[in-house]
């Protein structure tokens, strides 16, 4: 399945989010790796099977090389990890958690195999989409850092929204329709 395809599995009370996502998909903001990967880290992070086989087909489509598109993966599941552990850290009041070592393995962090830039951006859309303040502070304030514009960032983020939006209306319509969707 095509993002157009995907787009047309949308039904119409979803019309906004389809124009995203095609408007999207063609945007220019960010560098087509780090475009792609955005997605791709994204569809990981909701795991909904129609919406992730079609991004990842289109980022392949697009050019992201199989580097890319492990590194994309890489981010989601790390994130999917750090997420849970420093959004509790966050969200608990005893500061004495905060002052210990996570002892939790993240090398990837400093060795993603792409772009740092890249694996920043990937890392802040996958923690919008996971809800977690504190990485996503550390990830943008790593990416200011870096000199990357709040229009990539918010780039990043506009994916996720999107992403998450198309995997949430598939899943709903999934359950609501089992027979249509081969359920």
């Amino acid at each position: 399945m095509s993002i157009e395809a995907l787009r047309a599995a949308l039904p119409a009370y979803a019309r906004d989010i389809a124009t995203n996502l095609s408007v999207l998909a063609e945007e220019t903001v960010l560098p087509d790796q780090a475009k792609w990967g955005c997605f791709v880290a994204s569809a990981h992070a909701v795991g909904e099977p129609s919406a992730l086989r079609a991004i990842e087909a289109a980022a392949v489509a697009a050019g992201l090389s199989a580097e890319a598109l492990e590194a994309a993966k890489t981010a989601s599941a790390i994130m999917a990890m750090n997420n849970v552990y420093f959004r509790a850290l966050h969200l608990m009041t005893s500061p004495a958690y905060r002052d210990l070592p996570s002892r939790l393995r993240m090398n990837r962090l400093s060795r993603p195999g792409v772009a740092a830039v890249d694996y920043e951006l990937w890392c802040v859309a996958v923690s919008a989409i996971n809800g977690c303040g504190a990485c996503l502070d550390s990830h943008e304030a790593e990416l200011r850092e870096r000199g990357v514009p709040t229009a990539q960032v918010q780039a990043a983020l506009r994916i996720a929204a999107v992403v998450n939006a198309v995997a949430r209306v598939l899943s709903a319509e999934s359950a609501a329709n089992p027979q249509k969707w081969g359920v």
